[in-house]
């Protein structure tokens, strides 16, 4: 980013940024924790007409005879994030003017909505680690697992099972019915090598990408892995691209226990973090099922803010996201970014 930009972005925030750079890439966000924004004006909030579309979603209307079918798309950007205070916990009831909002490096043009979303439906991916690494931790696995979908799951939620090794082996696919996710998590049998990055990337593309809804919804996927790779074509930041591409928040609990966090562990924590989800890192296997129901408690205690960015351009670019909250007692946890949406071809 350079000077002249830096000083468009420091003018509006009304603080002096100097010498500081946001290092905002598609994989990751650095932003010093000093720099305040203002707050989100309400003066920008406009009541939407219609519900709000999914985040960039293509829309292609219906054919007529005798036209051509034009292809449209939506401007507007849905961005759910959790607030919590420096012991973990999650803040509640915060209004629209105790964030600032900076997409791509500027304020967006215009607020939609900000509400506290807590019923939204759910598209939850339960991803399983069954690599021989995870042999002796696998039963552990498999019942938390069937404990989360039991305590989260609503008639509105649709979520599947898959277990992955060198390939993806999807047991359930998209349901409402808890028994089928239930059978397909006891079907799941520990395999050979680990192929992490291949299995998210192929998951949020074949899964998450190509998902079709006619409402908004949260696009999310539980992964459950001790985070080694030893088989993937793709690389992690493939596999993080591909998560933001499909608008798909990743919730990772490590299978390691050791006295130490290792590589592994650090995997799971960047594509956590970058996707606006949470890694929970479990020191018993026995607790494994404490990360589930964190999980549960983020997504019934979720924002939502809904807005459209300014100087959008439909050029399939990654745009930065950075959210802050005004309050230096709280942190904001949310993607770091999103996808444009390329031009028709």
């Amino acid at each position: 980013m350079d000077n002249m930009n830096l000083n468009k972005i420091a003018r509006w925030a009304g603080l002096s940024l100097g010498s500081v750079l946001f290092a905002l890439t598609a994989g990751a966000q650095s932003t010093p924790s000093s720099t305040q924004l203002p707050p989100i004006s309400t003066q920008q909030t406009a009541p939407p007409a219609q519900p709000a579309t999914p985040e960039m979603q293509q829309r292609e209307p219906e054919p007529s005879p005798q036209t051509q079918t034009l292809q449209l798309f939506s401007r507007e950007v849905d961005l759910f994030f959790a607030v919590t205070d420096k012991h973990g916990a999650f803040v509640n009831g915060l209004q629209q003017q105790n964030f600032g909002l900076l997409d791509d490096g500027r304020p967006p043009e215009r607020i939609i909505r900000f509400v506290q979303q807590t019923n939204l439906p759910l598209r939850v991916g339960i991803m399983i680690d069954t690599s021989s690494s995870i042999r002796q931790r696998f039963t552990y696995e498999q019942q938390a697992a069937i404990d989360f979908l039991l305590q989260v799951m609503h008639p509105v939620d649709r979520a599947f099972v898959e277990g992955f090794d060198v390939q993806t082996d999807i047991e359930q696919d998209f349901t409402n019915r808890v028994d089928l996710l239930d059978s397909g998590i006891s079907r799941l049998r520990p395999g050979g090598g680990t192929a992490l990055y291949d299995s998210v990337y192929k998951t949020c593309r074949d899964q998450m990408l190509t998902l079709q809804q006619q409402a908004d919804v949260r696009k999310m996927i539980v992964l459950v892995s001790d985070g080694d790779d030893d088989y993937s074509r793709a690389t992690e930041d493939d596999a993080i691209k591909m998560c933001q591409r499909a608008e798909t928040i990743v919730y990772t609990i490590s299978t390691n226990t050791g006295p130490s966090r290792d590589k592994g562990d650090d995997v799971l924590l960047r594509i956590s973090d970058a996707t606006g989800g949470r890694s929970f890192f479990p020191k018993r296997m026995e607790d494994m099922s404490d990360g589930f129901l964190n999980i549960e408690a983020e997504l019934r205690s979720q924002y939502s803010l809904v807005y459209v960015p300014a100087d959008f351009k439909q050029d399939g670019s990654f745009r930065t996201i950075y959210l802050q909250s005004l309050d230096p007692r709280y942190v904001v946890r949310a993607k770091k970014g999103y996808f444009a949406p390329k031009p028709p071809q």
